[in-house]
């Protein structure tokens, strides 16, 4: 019994946190991106803000949502719920942390684990791009179709480089459970350089990861990889026809996708929750010390505040800082707090180089985004898996 209620407690804080992190990503995206390009982004809506993911929703539950009368309303309808259910459906058996011990229960840091969790997101994801191109043929829309033929030939295109790439670390891991995976990057070489895959011998895949990550960008859609959208030309690509919940079926199953990469190449190449130096030296009070350094900036800019409402919130912001900067310190909760903390972060980061990207870099021609894959991407990840799979076969 014990199990089962474990069980609906994790889905219930794993569904309920991950909704909030698609909601709030957005706005993080809107805030880096403004800083990027020295404007202020989403400020009016709450403080510095944040309650601008809520007026999002509202606007979106609330908005007219119109049915064109020439489209094939069940393929119209279907489409937005397989492009979002299979975002959402891989989060389930991504490892957060370690096995822990709840009430004398046993349990993974994860919703489910598959011995064949790799083939399972890759599947899955696969399946993702069938929505997008159902939405383009079911709009009966010329925009709209151009979208989806785009998209369809692109996510299939960057599939294989992708798949390449990931088969090379795990020729070296030798397993295709993502917890196995985490846990066979634990480690250290000369006592302070983490056995990650992208430093792991006999073949460090850092090629393999940046691979990835182009892949990545391809795969969900985002700058410069975005074709299927491409606004100037399609008009806004194969969603064109749909508003309301259905257009943010579509918003909610990009930044799903992204997160799901970014877990994926944290797990694979950059040590899942294992920290990126030993205890010893001190990397489980590299939380406290960020935490209580944003409580500090938080209280040194509300004693020197920009704008006046900053003397009310950043001293309450300062004070939550402290608080989580005070939970790393107990024992009791440190086994899961770390684990959390340390793979939370690189999942930011790459998170953030999402952003970043999409900030800078303009987007590519079609007939170069193809080149790319097939000229470029493809011969190169099969190169690496070659000599990966070569030295691990004369270095076992």
């Amino acid at each position: 019994m014990n199990f089962y209620l474990l069980s609906l407690i994790k889905t219930a804080i794993v569904v309920g946190i991950f909704m909030h992190v698609l909601a709030y990503l957005q706005w993080i995206e809107r805030k880096v991106i403004a800083h990027v390009q020295l404007r202020v982004g989403p400020r009016r809506v709450g403080p510095h803000g944040l309650l601008q993911p809520l007026a999002d929703v509202i606007k979106l539950v609330t908005k007219e949502d119109i049915l064109p009368s020439h489209v094939n309303k069940v393929f119209y309808f279907l489409a937005p719920f397989i492009a979002v259910t299979f975002a959402l459906i891989s989060i389930s058996v991504i490892p957060f942390g370690p096995i822990i011990t709840v009430g004398g229960v046993r349990t993974a840091m994860q919703l489910t684990d598959l011995n064949i969790g790799v083939l399972f997101i890759f599947g899955i994801s696969g399946l993702g791009v069938y929505g997008v191109a159902l939405a383009g043929w079911a709009s009966n829309n010329k925009y709209a179709l151009m979208g989806g033929l785009r998209s369809s030939a692109q996510m299939i295109s960057y599939e294989l480089p992708m798949a390449l790439a990931l088969s090379a670390p795990l020729l070296i891991l030798n397993t295709l459970s993502l917890r196995e995976i985490a846990n066979g990057q634990a480690g250290f070489y000369l006592g302070f350089i983490p056995r990650w895959s992208i430093f792991q011998m006999p073949f460090p895949q850092i090629f393999s990861f940046i691979l990835f990550l182009i892949a990545g960008f391809a795969e969900t859609n985002r700058v410069p990889f975005d074709l299927p959208e491409a606004e100037n030309e399609l008009v806004a690509g194969f969603h064109v026809e749909y508003a309301s919940m259905k257009f943010a079926s579509f918003f909610m199953a990009e930044y799903a996708n992204m997160v799901t990469v970014s877990c994926v190449a944290t797990l694979l190449f950059l040590g899942g929750w294992h920290p990126i130096f030993p205890e010893k030296y001190g990397s489980g009070l590299i939380p406290v010390a960020i935490f209580a350094g944003s409580a500090l900036l938080c209280f040194f800019h509300a004693a020197n505040p920009a704008r006046p409402f900053d003397r009310i919130t950043l001293p309450v912001f300062g004070l939550l800082f402290l608080g989580a900067a005070g939970l790393f310190l107990l024992p009791p909760v440190q086994f899961i707090l770390l684990p959390l903390f340390w793979f939370s972060a690189k999942v930011l980061i790459i998170l953030f180089v999402f952003i970043w990207v999409r900030a800078t870099l303009p987007r590519f021609r079609y007939d170069q985004l193809m080149r790319f894959a097939w000229t470029f991407m493809f011969p190169v990840a099969l190169i690496n898996l070659f000599i990966t799979a070569l030295l691990v076969a004369l270095f076992p």
